[in-house]
């Protein structure tokens, strides 16, 4: 199957003016024409899940789309054109606001709770003709998504203590979660699994300082080891983006433990899944979408080149990368 990146960031990928922004939507900022795409493309990946980083409490939202689309005159020419809202603890998020663990996730709670209250208005106001709908409000409204588990929170987490941080918080509102990063999720692989959530793992040409300091190659295969969803990513920087692809990140799980099979899956149906798009994309199966990367040797080798790409049955790239 076509290779499924997920998360890849747009160079565009953070609004700084407000720590809390879920209204801000992908569609709005994509460039399918950005050399970037082309790149990635000619390399196999014939999905993206990209969209506004991590960065901010909840930087705004993310969307799936095809690596062949040039331009976005409609939702219809996405996959997914929502398909989760990014959020972010830990100190990404502090470095803009709120400057603290507590007040970030009581700003967060404080958030969650204004859209507990629009929905209630909403229900209200269904069940009693009598009462007036609240007004739309694009905010209020994908907030209302969330606590209804339409659109998942995707909240990159690093350490130990912002991943229990972020499970409390889905314990607490209910909404569906997606753990990004979770570089420190070896530590609470009993409580991820308890709470169903899968797994975007961190990208491992990340520098171990920071909230990365305690990052591990082998996270990939304790995750596997312990039955929790994941896929790979291939992160972000703004100065080096074009080197962080999935194969790679594949290729170092595998050398770390994760058996090859099973790294394949993990950016290819297992990030299929984890969106909700199984039934379309992520393997070749009668009826999904014909996205195909033929290469000619071992796709984890680094020796490897990609020499055909496939998106729903139409050769979109025939060079060698």
């Amino acid at each position: 199957s076509g290779i499924l990146n997920s998360p890849k960031h747009d160079q565009e990928q953070l609004e700084k003016s407000s720590p809390i922004q879920p209204e801000l939507r992908a569609v709005d900022a994509y460039n399918g024409r950005d050399p970037l795409v082309k790149w990635l493309r000619d390399l196999g990946v014939t999905t993206v899940h990209t969209g506004h980083a991590p960065g901010a409490l909840m930087s705004g939202q993310l969307m799936v789309v095809k690596t062949n689309v040039p331009s976005i005159t409609s939702v219809k020419d996405t996959l997914v054109p929502t398909s989760a809202v990014a959020s972010t603890l830990g100190s990404k998020a502090l470095s803009n606001s709120p400057g603290t663990r507590s007040k970030a996730i009581a700003m967060l709670r404080a958030e969650l709770m204004k859209g507990q209250s629009h929905r209630l208005k909403m229900e209200e106001a269904k069940a009693d003709k009598e009462k007036d709908a609240p007004a739309p409000n694009p905010r209020l409204d994908i907030l209302v998504d969330i606590l209804n588990k339409k659109t998942p929170l995707l909240i990159n987490a690093q350490r130990h203590q912002d991943i229990a941080a972020a499970l409390r918080l889905q314990e607490e509102f209910g909404f569906n979660l997606v753990l990004d990063g979770a570089a420190e999720a070896y530590l609470l692989l009993e409580e991820i699994k308890a709470a169903g959530v899968p797994v975007i793992v961190h990208p491992t040409m990340g520098r171990p300082y920071g909230d990365l300091e305690n990052m591990t190659f082998t996270l990939a295969a304790k995750l596997h080891k312990a039955d929790i969803p994941f896929a790979f990513q291939s992160g972000y920087e703004t100065y080096v983006p074009k080197t962080r692809v999935v194969h790679f990140e594949a290729a170092m799980a595998a050398a770390y433990g994760l058996p090859q099979e099973v790294a394949l899956a993990a950016c290819t149906i297992q990030p299929a899944e984890i969106l909700g798009l199984d039934k379309k994309i992520g393997s070749l199966e009668k009826g999904k979408h014909a996205d195909l990367a033929l290469f000619d040797g071992d796709p984890l080798e680094t020796t490897t080149h990609t020499i055909h790409v496939i998106i729903g049955g139409e050769i979109v790239s025939s060079s060698v990368k």
